[in-house]
């Protein structure tokens, strides 16, 4: 079964929805049976990286509201944080176009380990206070996950996997994705934003249900003399 999220790194709900949703999945009994597939959505492709600036200066200017109103929100955000066992600094948090942060995911994904490479760079982020879209940033990521910091930097070096970030960018749009994190369950339902577990529990259930239906196992009537895949005869 199939579960689509497109999440952009520089969200503090996609980060909250992703442990909200693990947590949901822990409690699915046919977890193993569900296949995960990160998906890229840039909250602002014109952004520029400014680390002279946190998040809470950019949105007072960008929002026209006062600082200590912006600051308030965040403490809110980063309290929803600390319920799902996540350390959110906004103070430290630096301001960056997120272009080569899903560049990486998908070089990730093509080396089985774009789940690690997402929470990494969550945490990168959001709990370190680094730059991810600095090149060096990214190839410890790399090495931190097992791609290794050399791949990293000649992808960055290069063209690969832009299309791939705007391909998907271009099918959020599509399917009306205005905001994330968003999930797509089956490509029939979606869940919008980082609902409760129980949210997230619930449709997967109803997923698997009607998955199953489509995809019954099959039934081994009876068993004799054969080879496995490990070779052993």
């Amino acid at each position: 079964m199939k579960v689509e999220i497109w999440s952009d790194v520089m969200c503090p709900f996609c980060y909250i929805g992703k442990h909200r949703f693990e947590r949901a999945l822990a409690q699915f009994p046919q977890a193993e049976k569900v296949q995960i597939e990160w998906k890229s959505f840039q909250l602002d492709p014109e952004s520029t990286t400014d680390t002279s600036k946190n998040y809470a200066q950019v949105l007072a200017e960008k929002k026209n509201m006062p600082l200590p109103q912006v600051r308030e929100m965040f403490a809110n955000v980063a309290e929803m944080g600390r319920n799902e066992g996540l350390q959110l600094n906004f103070d430290k948090a630096v301001v960056a176009n997120s272009l080569q942060a899903h560049r990486f995911t998908h070089l990730a994904k093509a080396r089985g380990k774009q789940n690690e490479a997402e929470e990494l760079l969550f945490k990168a982020h959001f709990t370190d206070g680094k730059n991810i879209d600095d090149a060096e940033v990214l190839a410890q990521l790399g090495e931190e996950i097992g791609i290794g910091a050399t791949a990293v930097r000649e992808m960055l070096a290069s063209e690969a996997y832009i299309s791939d970030v705007q391909r998907d960018q271009y099918e959020a749009y599509q399917i009306g994705v205005r905001g994330v994190p968003f999930f797509v369950f089956n490509d029939k339902y979606a869940i919008s934003g980082a609902q409760e577990s129980r949210v997230f529990l619930s449709a997967l259930q109803q997923s698997f249900r009607e998955w199953q239906q489509t995809n019954p196992a099959i039934e081994t009537l009876a068993e004799g003399a054969s080879c496995s895949t490990d070779g052993i005869c």
